[in-house]
């Protein structure tokens, strides 16, 4: 079957604040250059204020192509962020949680998700009620994610997080807030379904790369990182993810129906 690629954008940790005017829009008219789609890791405003996502909204306007997000721990600080996620709805973005959407061909299941930490250092629910609750938070995260995925009928999603699922891409902050910067329990999803790559935020002093058990890409996108480590070139990436032809998969679809048809007949 014919397929086609498309050209997916991605960054994250844009932190815009109520005197971030003018900030974004050339970065974001850049990004409409450059690729198809474009994916938003989280932390999108500095506090969660409802001001600073009305200044990301007009900057939003030199964004001209699909985009999806999810929200990060800033944009949840102020208690605000159904208002902060109104705003951004209304402005264009595609706000995900727990939820799934295609752009281009290409699905996206989208979560925040949550701390915990990795592999065998991961926090377990044992103990104290706040522990439970902690670890119970990081679970729900995962589960939602799972239902993202199942939602979509596109092969070979992209994750959208803005906490990691791996180590690999927080190494390089301290050892010590490993913890708080993502969840080897989002990684269980991910192993259930062939994703294509994965995204996210959030760890600004992490690797730009790592790996899932199962092999599947994971890319540290947060935009400090990125500036840090690319200083000749606008802080964003762009990944190219093969999509089947929809005109050929209609196509291929009606003559499936039709040789069922000659069949029914011919019997």
């Amino acid at each position: 079957m014919a397929g086609t690629v498309v050209r997916v954008a991605a960054l994250a940790d844009l932190h815009c604040t109520k005197t971030s005017q003018g900030a974004f829009q050339s970065l974001f008219a850049r990004i409409s250059e450059t690729a198809d789609i474009a994916v938003i890791a989280g932390d999108l405003t500095d506090y969660g204020l409802p001001e600073e996502a009305a200044v990301l909204a007009r900057e939003l306007t030199a964004l001209r192509i699909p985009t999806a997000s999810v929200l990060g721990n800033h944009d949840l600080e102020s208690g605000k962020s159904a208002e902060v996620r109104r705003i951004l709805t209304e402005a264009g973005l595609i706000v995900l949680d727990g939820d799934a959407c295609e752009l281009q061909g290409v699905g996206i299941a989208g979560v925040k998700g949550f701390g915990g930490g990795f592999g065998r250092h991961a926090l377990g629910p044992w103990g104290e009620t706040i522990i439970k609750q902690f670890v119970h938070e990081a679970v729900d995260e995962a589960l939602k994610l799972e239902a993202a995925f199942a939602r979509l009928r596109t092969k070979h999603p992209i994750a959208l997080l803005h906490y990691s699922p791996i180590q690999q891409t927080v190494e390089g902050e301290p050892l010590e807030i490993y913890p708080f910067l993502g969840s080897s329990r989002l990684e269980e999803p991910i192993g259930r379904y062939p994703v294509s790559l994965v995204v996210h935020g959030h760890a600004h002093r992490g690797q730009l790369e790592g790996i899932t058990k199962n092999g599947v890409p994971v890319y540290n996108v947060s935009m400090p990182l990125l500036t840090r480590t690319f200083a000749d070139r606008p802080p964003f990436r762009v990944f190219e993810v093969a999509v089947a032809d929809a005109a050929a998969a209609d196509a291929a679809q009606a003559a499936s129906r039709g040789r069922r048809a000659t069949d029914a007949v011919l019997s």
